[in-house]
């Protein structure tokens, strides 16, 4: 008897991501449904070699349904959420809308995978900014050897995070530089081909950003709360890949060579590190790729115990899709939850 499970915001860049990957994984499944707003009633969706016809969200019955994936954005989870949840569904939701409540747990499997067993409070479990994900992979394996004091990261962020909207943007502008068309930003505050926009979400009174706030406070969360951490996130013209520059500082002594090989055998890194041109990883190598890619290991000498390092992911996948599969995959394999009946 396998399980039933549901996506919400199926017609999304991260919708489509999740079914691709319950596919790919094998996820024991025995029905997936296909959720979205009314105005994408009947939209096929790819679910491996077969489609799948979306269903209205607002009208879905999850009574029968064992796990519900989310990316349906932080208004309707906040409204939904609850309510599936309530239905004995277990909710594993992309947005922030849960991110940052003490009654529900924060995942990212390769790291905090034991706090999952937290999500009977409330039955839902939240998904990490996407550029948290990613960061948190690598930092976990040195924070263990050698305890992080501090972080210092500049994050490098695909238009894919903001949507397809995002993209399309990306791409049009592109064209218009071309052949000299005229471009008015929409998605964006500016221009963003050819470009870099210091800013994603909104300003708080600090003069940080709403997504800097998140890396530190999900950081806080998902791996320890002494941690220090301060961002400057940057929208960069590229379709799709996450790419983070990042300065740690340690309490005790590791060294380059010493954080390259812990990293060689950290589950979903995989480092990428030769010292020549063209030995270090882009972001369009990770697309469509699981791993967490790691370059760039070198010491840093204006601190006391101190790496640099470079880290790229794909966004859609590790930062979101594939974080959410996995948070399901860690729920059957522990047997945390059992199916609720055979799916029809």
């Amino acid at each position: 008897m396998g399980f039933k499970v549901a996506v919400a915001g199926a017609t999304g860049n991260v919708g489509r991501e999740m079914l691709n990957i319950l596919a790919e994984r094998q996820f024991p499944a025995d029905e997936v449904v296909a959720l979205a707003s009314p105005r994408s009633l009947g939209t096929e969706v790819s679910f491996g070699d077969s489609a799948v016809k979306c269903k209205a969200l607002e009208h879905y019955d999850f009574s029968g349904t064992d796990i519900c994936l989310m990316s349906a954005g932080g208004t309707v989870s906040k409204e939904w959420a609850p309510k599936i949840a309530a239905q004995g569904c277990v909710v594993i939701d992309n947005s922030s809308a849960w991110r940052y409540d003490l009654n529900v747990p924060l995942i990212v499997p390769e790291v905090n995978a034991d706090a999952v067993a937290g999500f009977s409070a409330r039955n839902i479990i939240a998904n990490p900014n996407c550029s948290t994900a990613q960061l948190v992979v690598v930092l976990k394996p040195l924070h263990d050897r050698a305890t992080i004091r501090r972080i210092v990261v500049a994050t490098y962020q695909s238009v894919s995070g903001a949507g397809k909207e995002a993209m399309d943007e990306l791409f049009a502008q592109t064209r218009a530089v071309y052949v000299s068309d005229p471009m008015e930003p929409k998605k964006f505050p500016k221009r963003i081909a050819f470009n870099l926009i210091p800013e994603i979400d909104v300003f708080l009174e600090d003069g940080s950003t709403k997504e800097e706030w998140k890396m530190m406070a999900e950081t806080k969360k998902i791996l320890d709360p002494a941690i220090k951490l301060t961002a400057t996130c940057v929208r960069v013209p590229v379709f799709i890949g996450h790419s983070e520059a990042v300065n740690i500082e340690f309490v005790h002594p590791i060294s380059a060579g010493e954080a390259r090989a812990i990293l060689r055998e950290a589950p979903g890194c995989l480092v990428i590190d030769k010292r020549e041109p063209g030995g270090s990883i882009t972001p369009h190598e990770a697309a469509g790729e699981d791993a967490t890619y790691v370059s760039r290991i070198r010491e840093d000498p204006t601190v006391e115990n101190g790496l640099s390092l470079w880290c790229v992911a794909d966004n859609l996948r590790k930062g979101a899709a594939l974080n959410a599969v996995q948070i399901a995959e860690v729920l059957v394999n522990r047997k945390l939850i059992t199916p609720k009946r055979k799916a029809a």
